[in-house]
C-alpha cells in the first residue's frame, strides 16, 4: 500500500460498510488528511472542518449562563465536539452517535482528536440514535439521567434538512418531532444544526413553528479541489 494512502479501519454497520482512511496529497502540503466513507460515499474529511467548528461557536455564542450541559449529535471526526469544549462554560458534553465503530475510533485514538476528547473529563460518548433519543423526552439523551434538560443541542448528522444519511431520519424534520427535542432544552436553550447546502427557506419556516428565534449563517471556506471557496450553513435557534 502506498505511504500516501492507508485504510485504517473498515467495519460493517447498520448503515453499510464504514471506513476510516488516511491520505497525503503532496500538492496540499505535508499533512495527514483523515476521511470517513460510508460505502462509496464520502461522509467527511479533515480538510473541511470550518463549518463543523462553526456549528459549536455560532451555537454556543447564543447560549446564556454558566455551567452548561450540551449535546452534540454526530461524532464524525470530532471537530464539533472539540470546538465545543473550548467553551470554558461547558461542564458536561454528551456526544451521541449511532455507530459504535465511530465511537471506538476515538476511544482507541485512531483519529487525531480522539486523545483530546478522551482526556477531557467533561466529555462523554453516548451510543444511540440521536433521532430516537431526541423524540423521546421522557428518556432523553442522558442514559444515566432520564428527562435531563440541556443548554444546547448541536446537530451534524444528515447532509441537509432534505438530504438524509438514512431515509428514516426524514421523520425528524417536523414540527412535532422538533418540538419533542425542544422539550429537552432549558428555557432560552439553543438548537443549532449544520447543513452542506445554503439556507433553505422552507426549513427556516419549519424551525419558526418551534423556536422563538431562528437565524441562518453561511460559512465560507477554501476548497482546493475546486480551486476556490465552498459554503456550508449553520442554523441557530433559541427556545423561549
Amino acid at each position: 500500500m502506498s505511504s500516501l494512502f492507508k485504510e485504517i479501519d473498515s467495519q460493517a454497520s447498520s448503515l453499510g460498510e464504514i471506513s476510516l482512511r488516511r491520505r497525503r496529497i503532496p500538492a496540499f502540503g505535508d499533512r495527514d488528511i483523515y476521511e470517513v466513507k460510508l460505502g462509496e460515499e464520502f461522509l467527511m474529511s479533515s480538510m473541511f472542518v470550518d463549518a463543523e467548528e462553526a456549528l459549536s461557536t455560532l451555537g454556543l455564542a447564543q447560549v446564556q449562563g454558566e455551567d452548561l450541559s450540551v449535546v452534540v449529535g454526530g461524532l464524525g471526526l470530532g471537530y464539533t465536539a472539540v470546538a465545543a469544549l473550548k467553551d470554558e462554560r461547558i461542564t458536561e458534553l454528551l456526544v451521541v452517535d449511532a455507530l459504535e465503530t465511530v465511537i471506538s475510533w476515538h476511544q482507541k485514538e485512531l483519529v487525531p482528536l480522539g486523545k483530546i476528547l478522551n482526556t477531557d473529563k467533561r466529555n462523554r460518548y453516548v451510543l444511540g440514535s440521536f433521532f430516537d433519543l431526541a423524540t423521546d423526552p421522557s428518556t432523553g439523551f442522558d442514559p444515566s439521567h432520564a428527562g435531563k434538560k440541556f443548554d444546547a443541542i448541536l446537530l451534524d448528522i444528515d447532509h441537509s434538512p432534505t438530504e438524509f444519511l438514512n431515509p428514516s431520519n426524514a421523520g425528524f424534520y417536523t414540527t412535532a418531532n422538533l418540538s419533542r427535542m425542544a422539550e429537552q432544552l432549558k428555557p432560552n436553550g439553543v438548537f443549532a444544526m449544520w447543513s452542506q447546502n445554503p439556507p433553505e427557506d422552507n426549513f427556516i419556516e419549519l424551525l419558526k413553528t418551534v423556536f422563538a428565534s431562528v437565524n441562518s449563517h453561511l460559512v465560507t471556506f477554501d476548497n482546493p479541489f475546486q480551486g476556490g471557496q465552498s459554503t456550508n450553513s449553520v442554523y441557530v435557534c433559541v427556545k423561549e
